[in-house]
């Protein structure tokens, strides 16, 4: 489902857009009680756009910004990247001596160069892949 982005939409717009997008998805994931424990956390693996606390889940964010809807953002977060993804994750959950529950989800952002920005937020995208 689809929500309109005005409460969270940057000031900013010389921002690249996948910054902008990036920006709002953590306001937004904010707004509905996540915790925001790292952004851009980057690993000689890949990186991992923003890693939130649910609760007591541990929530890897994969955060896509499009200007169209076609394809979906979602989309763009094929088997490759739920791969590298999943390899980033346990890379940062080493750090636990009894890792915490964790999960992937997605934030499509459809920011059409005229109109009102979209997002779409999907907690459980994508189960580990390995």
């Amino acid at each position: 489902m689809w929500r309109r982005l005005s409460a969270w939409i940057g000031k900013d717009s010389s921002l690249p857009l996948g910054r902008r997008g990036e920006d709002a998805a953590a306001r937004y994931l904010r707004s509905i009680g996540y915790k925001i424990i790292q952004r851009n956390f980057v690993t000689p693996l890949g990186e991992i756009d923003i890693i939130a606390r649910d609760g007591k889940t541990i929530v890897f964010v994969e955060v896509k910004t499009r200007e169209e809807d076609v394809p979906t953002p979602e989309e763009q977060v094929n088997r490759h990247k739920q791969h590298q993804l999943t390899r980033v994750a346990k890379f940062f959950l080493r750090k636990f001596e009894t890792p915490p529950a964790a999960r992937f989800d997605v934030v499509a952002i459809v920011w059409p160069s005229e109109g009102k920005a979209m997002i779409r937020h999907t907690p459980h995208a994508f189960e580990a892949t390995f």
